[in-house]
């Protein structure tokens, strides 16, 4: 029969059970085993079926579970153990603030603006590895007690669910998530109403979202949310899904990120009392209008667009994670400039006072009817990085254009490589292995895990085959699952109970399916492949997992590809494709692998932090020398596919998979399967060993985090505190046009070499006569050049030295000559000034004749 009507009933917890909600808001609980042990002990297949979402968890709890809680004295003595620890990590004097103790550093606040954060699958506004990236950002940033403040999008729906059809084709499904199910609460102003802010559309019209806040340990996130009753359904479901809809929903969703969140963390900090983030971090190009937003303040306040624009450089810093130009967001200019909305005078509606034509100079390229994010980003932002040293090296040949007149190595892109967290990736028996290489240290400070030794073979070996125990179970009964969505009758699945071999070595492939990573490089040589799979003495298996986007149509066929592989009877139970990765079920991949794949087309992996989340839990690398392994590729360490060049895609993957063959039945499986009198493979042991030592301290996001602070957040907050002196930024914008303005009238006149051919460790002395026209010698940087000449006459690796003013346009500088051989030398003038961080920014040079 039908229900008259429902009624909801709602979850009451008595006072000694309300500290279990503040354990459960800040989602800390995701890197604290136990805290994380605490929740599952209340309810283990609840916390399951909930999907580890403490909130929700104790929103269904029942009456009697909650008494039976209340009067459990050992499980309140857990309780206030946690809360007490919580605490205490909160409270503590952290790195941050001993290392900055006593200089103006202490003062630098960072706003970290990302299109997606993955903390926990339980709050679901991520995608895959730019979200974790962020996320882990985030963790490391609390543990080592950085003043950053997190900005991204509260999404209706997230990312899409996914499931397989019978066929193998990738089926996407989205869950409504309603915020109060999740750990985020509103942000309240001053009359004690949820905070939001509004942006400008075109049209006159205005869209309005609301901020909630989610606490990472010690690190504020903020959301923005504009699913609310007063907008239009358009503006409605800007924030509906990550990554979902057209060019013009998503220049909708950056523009609310960009705009809306300068507004909304500026605003948040004002309500809290707290000081004005003075450094702001783009992960990406997606938050690239944050830098018109803080320009058309500065204009509204009376600047020029000169000095607006010199203020904000000075204090913003870009992150580009692609290597590649298809992977940039590009608009349509038509679209941009419609929604920079130009007013009579030229001003922008959206952001008030920029100037719409210069702005759109800003994300200009070779293409005039394209609006590029990128190209925005760098061009807001006085400090930019790849996320490894290869895609330093590839964004800077990538974007030289935007840098005219200077070689590609002194394009002004550096290198932080990414890394991961190491709490929240490594599984609970391989982190007392950690704590015991790294000698009791704190991991996230500790550069080196020196006691290598520590654990010995024995009981490495047994945690090992433990997590890859896990592993195989969970993918059983996961495989299970999907067959049973995929329409399959429970009497055709007995087969699932025993697929794979918890003794045999596993080969984890998870990540992104899209065509550069080639999911199917492994299925070159099906037969070979088979004979490896079903080797009945050295078996190999596989477990694969990841998503193809929606549109992608190529990335699913490639998926659709392997799965259909995979289903073979012949070998299903020796390679299995695991439908939905996510956090969760990436940690036990990465922990139960023995091998972590990786082989996508070089240079084309930015970083592919999958492979350092296995490596922490001593899972060993095979993968092509790209990203992040491109800075290893230490065969002592791993295994690296050596690389194909100068041969067509079709020649390519036939001879990079043929070594990847070679590698796997002659090098890895031979030493997997060596075992001593004990079962042990004291060798595969040994690599273990030396690659959780070596590689683990490097790759982890404690290390990255404080690179950022060192190299790029505490410079950027140097620099902005500068600028913030409106007269010195003024005075900085008007010394830019009257370079620019006198540049035609710089000349190096003469070039001398005062001392003939030195002997080697004899110094060479040049010298020039330059005229500088209408500038003075306090506005350029006099340098000599020199290097090995290469094959077309060009410097090979040039040493650039300031050279010493003599008086009446004269300059000297001595060159030290180490080496015997041909060199070559010559004299360059670029501009100098205290907030030009590198004078390619300004794209002048002026060199002999």
């Amino acid at each position: 029969m039908k229900a008259f009507d429902t009624l909801t009933v709602a979850p009451v917890l008595p006072e000694k059970l309300q500290p279990l909600r503040t354990l459960a808001m800040n989602l800390r609980w995701s890197w604290r085993e136990q805290t994380h042990q605490l929740f599952k002990s209340i309810d283990p297949q609840l916390w399951s079926a909930t999907g580890h979402n403490p909130i929700t968890l104790l929103q269904r709890l029942s009456a009697e579970r909650v008494a039976e809680l209340e009067a459990d004295a050992d499980f309140l003595q857990r309780l206030q153990f946690e809360i007490d620890e919580l605490d205490g990590y909160l409270g503590v004097e952290r790195w941050f603030e001993r290392t900055t103790r006593g200089s103006e550093d202490a003062a630098t606040s960072i706003a970290y603006f990302s299109m997606e954060f993955g903390v926990h699958q339980s709050l679901p506004i991520y995608s895959g590895g730019l979200g974790v990236l962020a996320g882990d950002h985030l963790k490391s940033a609390s543990d080592l007690g950085v003043p950053l403040i997190g900005i991204g999008l509260l999404y209706t729906y997230g990312y899409f669910s996914q499931s397989l059809s019978r066929e193998g084709w990738q089926q996407e499904g989205y869950e409504r998530h309603n915020p109060a199910d999740l750990a985020v609460s509103p942000v309240l102003d001053e009359t004690g109403e949820q905070l939001r802010v509004s942006v400008n559309f075109p049209d006159e019209r205005e869209v309005h979202a609301i901020v909630w806040r989610a606490a990472i340990g010690r690190i504020t996130l903020l959301l923005l949310d504009t699913n609310l009753p007063e907008n239009p359904e358009d503006y409605r479901v800007i924030t509906d899904r990550l990554y979902g809809g057209d060019a013009e929903h998503r220049i909708k969703q950056e523009l609310v990120l960009g705009v809306g969140g300068v507004r909304a963390v500026q605003r948040f900090c004002e309500v809290s009392g707290l000081a004005q983030p003075d450094v702001f971090h783009m992960n990406e190009g997606h938050a690239g209008f944050l830098g018109i937003e803080r320009i058309g303040q500065l204009i509204t306040a009376g600047e020029s667009f000169e000095t607006a624009l010199a203020t904000v450089r000075a204090s913003t810093l870009f992150t580009t994670h692609t290597p590649v130009p298809a992977g940039i967001d590009r608009f349509d200019m038509h679209l941009a400039q419609r929604y920079l909305q130009p007013l009579a005078d030229g001003t922008s509606r959206l952001a008030a006072g920029a100037p719409v034509a210069r702005v759109l100079e800003l994300g200009g390229e070779d293409d005039p009817q394209r609006f590029n994010m990128a190209h925005l980003g760098l061009r807001l932002a006085q400090y930019a990085n790849g996320v490894a040293k290869l895609h330093g090296a590839v964004s800077r040949e990538m974007f030289k254009d935007l840098y005219p007149n200077f070689d590609v190595a002194e394009v002004p892109i550096t290198s932080i490589t990414n890394g991961v967290h190491v709490p929240t990736w490594t599984r609970g028996p391989i982190k007392s292995v950690i704590n015991s290489m790294a000698g009791g240290r704190d991991v996230a400070t500790a550069d080196r895990w020196q006691n290598a030794d520590a654990v010995g073979s024995a009981e490495l070996w047994r945690i090992r085959n433990e997590l890859r125990r896990e592993l195989v179970e969970r993918a059983r009964g996961l495989s299970l699952e999907s067959w049973e969505e995929r329409g399959a009758q429970e009497a055709e699945l007995g087969w699932t109970k025993n697929i794979l071999n918890p003794d045999a070595l596993t080969i984890g492939f998870a990540r992104r399916v899209s065509t550069y990573k080639r999911l199917t490089l492994m299925l070159q040589q099906p037969e070979r492949l088979r004979r490896i799979l079903l080797n009945e003495d050295r078996p190999v298996q596989f477990v694969i997992a990841g998503k193809a986007h929606p549109a992608d149509m190529g990335g699913k066929q490639l998926l659709q590809q392997l799965v259909q592989f995979a289903d073979d009877a012949g070998v299903r139970d020796r390679i299995v494709f695991i439908p939905d990765y996510n956090i969760s079920l990436g940690k036990f991949l990465v922990a139960g692998s023995d091998i972590w794949l990786n082989n996508p087309i070089r240079p084309q992996e930015a970083s592919g932090t999958s492979g350092m989340k296995a490596v922490m839990n001593g899972c060993l690398t095979m993968s092509i020398s790209d990203g992040w392994w491109d800075e290893i590729a230490d065969d002592e360490l791993g295994w690296t596919i050596p690389t194909v060049s100068n041969a067509d895609a079709h020649q390519r993957d036939a001879w990079e998979a043929q070594a990847l063959y070679d590698i796997l039945e002659h090098e890895i499986v031979p030493m997997f399967y060596d075992r001593d009198s004990q079962g042990i493979p004291q060798a595969w042991v040994d690599k273990v060993r030396r690659s959780m030592s070596q590689v683990g301290p490097k790759v982890a996001a404690e290390r990255m985090v404080r690179d950022y602070v060192e190299q790029l957040y505490l410079p950027a907050g140097r620099t902005a505190r500068i600028a913030a002196d409106l007269d010195r930024s003024r005075r900085f914008a008007d010394w830019q046009q009257r370079v620019i303005a006198g540049w035609n009238g710089v000349a190096v006149t003469e070039v001398h070499n005062e001392v003939g051919n030195p002997t080697a460790g004899e110094d060479a002395r040049i010298s020039a006569q330059v005229d500088l026209g209408s500038l003075s010698p306090e506005d350029v940087l006099v340098e000599g050049v020199a290097g090995r000449v290469g094959e077309f006459g060009e410097l090979e690796n040039p040493v650039r030295l300031p050279m010493v003013p003599l008086g009446e346009g004269r300059y000297e500088v001595a060159v030290r000559t180490n080496e015997t051989g041909e060199f070559g030398y010559t004299v360059r003038v670029v501009p100098n000034h205290e907030l030009l961080r590198s004078p390619a920014e300004m794209g002048l040079v002026r060199f002999p004749g």
